[in-house]
C-alpha cells in the first residue's frame, strides 16, 4: 500500500481517535487534525479504523487525465450553452411570479450554475482562450448576474 498515504477530512471526524493508537508512525498524532504525509507509510490501519469514516486511503500519483475528444467538448459546451437559456428563462419566469414560487425557481437557477461549472471543468475550461470559451464569455457577460466577471476575463485576454 507504500502507493497511497491517509487523508483525514475534518468535517467528518467525529474526535474519537482510534487512528492515534494503531499508526505505527504516529502520521496522526498531530496538532492541526491533519495527517502527516511524511510520516505516513500507507498501511491504512487509520482508516480501517477510523468510526466516523473521516479517514480514506489516495493515491500519492493521480492517473493523468482522460483526452476528450472535439465532438465530447463540443457537445459539453452544446449542453452549457442550453443550461444559460434555462437560467435566461427561469429568471423571466421569477420575474413574474408569486411568492411561493420563488424559492424553487432560484433553486433550480443555483442549480443550472452548479451543472454549468461542472460541464466547463469537464470540458477542460479554465481559460477563455479557446473560440467556444470567447463566444460563452461573451453570452455571459450579457447577463446581469455574470457580467462583471466575464467582462473582467474576456478584457484580461484581448
Amino acid at each position: 500500500m507504500e502507493d497511497f498515504h491517509a487523508y483525514r477530512n475534518i468535517k467528518l471526524c467525529s474526535k474519537d481517535c482510534l487512528c492515534l493508537f494503531v499508526c505505527p508512525t504516529g502520521a496522526t498524532n498531530n496538532e492541526t487534525g491533519q495527517i502527516d504525509f511524511s510520516k505516513c507509510i500507507g498501511c491504512g490501519a487509520c482508516a480501517v479504523s477510523c468510526p466516523s469514516r473521516a479517514i480514506t486511503m489516495i493515491p500519492n500519483t493521480m492517473p493523468d487525465p482522460q483526452v476528450k475528444s472535439k465532438k465530447v467538448i463540443d457537445k459539453l459546451f452544446e449542453i452549457a450553452n442550453n443550461k444559460i437559456s434555462e437560467i435566461e428563462i427561469l429568471k423571466h419566469i421569477l420575474e413574474n411570479s408569486k411568492n411561493e414560487d420563488v424559492r424553487l425557481i432560484e433553486a433550480l437557477i443555483y442549480s443550472n450554475k452548479i451543472v454549468i461549472e461542472d460541464l466547463m471543468r469537464e470540458a477542460d475550461f479554465m481559460l477563455p482562450q479557446g473560440k467556444k470559451s470567447l463566444l460563452l464569455l461573451s453570452r455571459l457577460s450579457k447577463n446581469e448576474e455574470t457580467k462583471d466577471i466575464a467582462s473582467k476575463l474576456l478584457n484580461s485576454f484581448k
